[in-house]
């Protein structure tokens, strides 16, 4: 059974992995943690599908007894069924299928192929479909989704709707696998960056041949391709011998369409502020799918090439579909077309060859593309460039792309850096709201500030804020490593700051009459790193999206302002039992029910009155 399943080997295993992958004699099933059958037997499952396109899916284990089931989803061959709507198709995800994917703190909804979804949708409502796949959960089984072609991109949705449904309710469950062979792109870079945030990577394994058209289609609007696309798949259908006669032309077309984006992507990780770039941008609609997950690339010299940064994969995807030196655009093209029917055959010969370099792949074994590396790691990852025909532009690009996540790395940990500052900054504030507790409670007294303890409060509330401005501004620049806003102990303190410090953002808010220019702190007034904090939270115990605790002194400063309006009553009261509750969950201070707080004269003083 794989490490997968089972969990880290030993340690003298690890080491000769290791020694093994620098020296080019790991295989690919050791490397990806992976057996080699169930990739098989998920390719020749994939085929299956693919030559029984009015099936919408097939299912059978690996073998009789078999600790694996295999779920393989057709592909389609009308352009109907890969485009639909805008140029390239995409819509939002719908949440109700995936909660997940989204940048949570940002509240951005990640974009998906539309006509993928829908064919997932199909599959979806199917019931044998979830009673097979119910089966083996509760047989314990671990379900492998795979697909070729387009029926790569149907398995890459079951597995993330496996994943949300199964996964993230249980821990206990066996976390599924979804391999693909040719598969297009699927969705936009928040995708990307919420598949890395739930840790659901791994399980994401893409096959791709280094010519094969297919995975770059997704980097083309629809209106460019259309019609040279369906003779396309018309000819995957077929099977035919002679690929059609505007083959060089379709390949044109979408490798110059992947340039651009590639070219715009490469500006991104490497910084440059040209002007133009934006210019061109601006008015130039650029494809938003972008790769996620582990990409196996087939070079076509009986080696493999595993990378799982998602920037290198871009430009890998666009580099190594280039002419290489002596070759014609005619050969090339036909090539990328008999390269998508051409996986099941290349694995079978070179799965278990002992020539598989790994780049940016998160592992110890894995090779760095960078200048400074040993001579034979070196020579290792040049091998393997050349084997992707990659040049010395495309190699800068992939360097960038290795630079930028170590940045990302960095940059985590001079923020972790700042939690020593956040505890010791929010240590002062709990003694202070302590202190507060036998007065007029915490928020009324920093609202009327009268003491120095207050200025001293109102120090660490504002050396908070600048702190947790510059995290928050530092995940809008996708400056963090995807895992960021996943990660437990941050939730944790971001939950601890947005409670124990924004009732002093309130009273601040409310002290210098803010509202009377700005309006309710609810509406324009709160400050993104609590509507950020609050979104984590959220996300990470899936609790429902309401007014949260900390604005609960919001909610009582604009009851104050309403006293005596009609429907008052009603929301005291409501907010009243909210009270109740968050103060026995320990969520809210019993200091808010003191005789001389805001809230509790805002109660006596109405109701006294009606």
């Amino acid at each position: 059974m794989s490490e997968r399943r089972q969990g880290k080997g030993s340690k003298a295993a690890n080491s000769r992995r290791n020694r093994r992958v620098v020296m080019g004699t790991v295989k690919l099933g050791e490397n990806m943690e992976i057996e080699e059958e169930v990739i098989m037997k998920a390719c020749s499952m994939a085929m299956k599908a693919h030559k029984s396109p009015k099936k919408q899916y097939l299912s059978e284990g690996i073998r009789s007894s078999s600790s694996e089931v295999v779920f393989s989803f057709a592909g389609s061959w009308s352009v109907n069924d890969w485009f639909a709507g805008s140029a390239f198709g995409e819509m939002k995800v719908d949440l109700q299928f995936f909660p997940s994917l989204k940048y949570v703190g940002l509240d951005q909804t990640g974009r998906v192929n539309e006509a993928f979804f829908k064919r997932f949708e199909a599959v979806l409502a199917n019931p044998r479909f979830k009673v097979e796949v119910e089966k083996a959960v509760a047989d314990r089984r671990q379900v492998v989704f795979t697909g070729h072609s387009s029926g790569g991109a149907i398995a890459i949705l079951a597995t993330a709707w496996f994943l949300e449904v199964y996964n993230r309710q249980s821990s206990d469950c066996i976390a599924p696998l979804c391999l693909t062979f040719g598969s297009p792109l699927v969705g936009d870079y928040i995708i990307n960056i919420a598949i890395r945030r739930e840790k659901w990577s791994r399980y994401f394994v893409n096959f791709v041949m280094r010519y094969d058209i297919v995975p770059r289609i997704s980097l083309s609007p629809l209106s460019a391709i259309k019609q040279q696309l369906q003779r396309v798949l018309d000819y995957f259908n077929q099977n035919a011998q002679q690929p059609p006669n505007d083959a060089p032309a379709f390949y044109e077309t979408v490798v110059k369409n992947a340039s651009s984006v590639a070219n715009y992507a490469a500006c991104k990780i490497t910084g440059s502020t040209n002007p133009l770039q934006e210019t061109v941008s601006s008015f130039v609609e650029l494809s938003p799918y972008r790769p996620f997950g582990t990409y196996v690339f087939c070079t076509g010299t009986r080696k493999l090439v595993v990378i799982s940064n998602p920037d290198a994969v871009l430009q890998v995807l666009f580099y190594s579909s280039q002419l290489s030196t002596g070759e014609e655009k005619e050969t090339v093209a036909q090539t990328s077309l008999r390269d998508h029917l051409g996986y099941e055959n290349y694995l079978k010969e070179h799965l278990k060859t002992p020539a598989v370099t790994s780049l940016f792949h998160h592992r110890q074994e894995a090779l760095a593309v960078s200048s400074n590396v040993e001579s034979v790691e070196r020579e290792k990852v040049d091998e393997a460039l050349n084997d992707l025909g990659l040049s010395g532009r495309a190699r800068l690009c992939l360097r960038a792309a290795e630079a930028l996540e170590n940045q990302k790395l960095r940059n985590q940990a001079t923020v972790d850096g700042k939690k020593k500052d956040i505890e010791k900054c929010l240590d002062k504030l709990q003694e202070y709201q302590s202190r507060c507790a036998h007065k007029v409670g915490y928020y009324d007294a920093f609202k009327s500030s009268e003491e120095e303890e207050d200025f001293h409060a109102n120090v660490a509330r504002l050396e908070l804020a600048g702190i947790w401005d510059v995290i928050i501004e530092m995940l809008k620049r996708n400056e963090l490593p995807g895992e960021f806003e996943g990660q437990k102990e941050w939730i944790g303190l971001g939950t601890r700051y947005r409670r124990l410090v924004e009732p002093l953002d309130i009273a601040n808010y409310y002290r210098h009459l803010k509202n009377e220019d700005t309006g309710p702190y609810m509406g324009k007034g709160r400050p993104r790193r609590y509507k950020c904090t609050q979104k984590w939270l959220e996300h990470a115990e899936q609790l429902p999206n309401e007014i949260p605790e900390s604005c609960f002194w919001a909610e009582v400063e604009e009851l104050c302002i309403k006293a005596g309006c009609q429907g008052t009553t009603e929301s005291i009261l409501h907010l009243k039992t909210r009270v109740d509750k968050w103060i026995q969950n320990e969520e809210l201070g019993g200091d808010v029910l003191l005789e001389n707080s805001t809230f509790t004269k805002l109660q006596k003083q109405h109701f006294l009155t009606t």
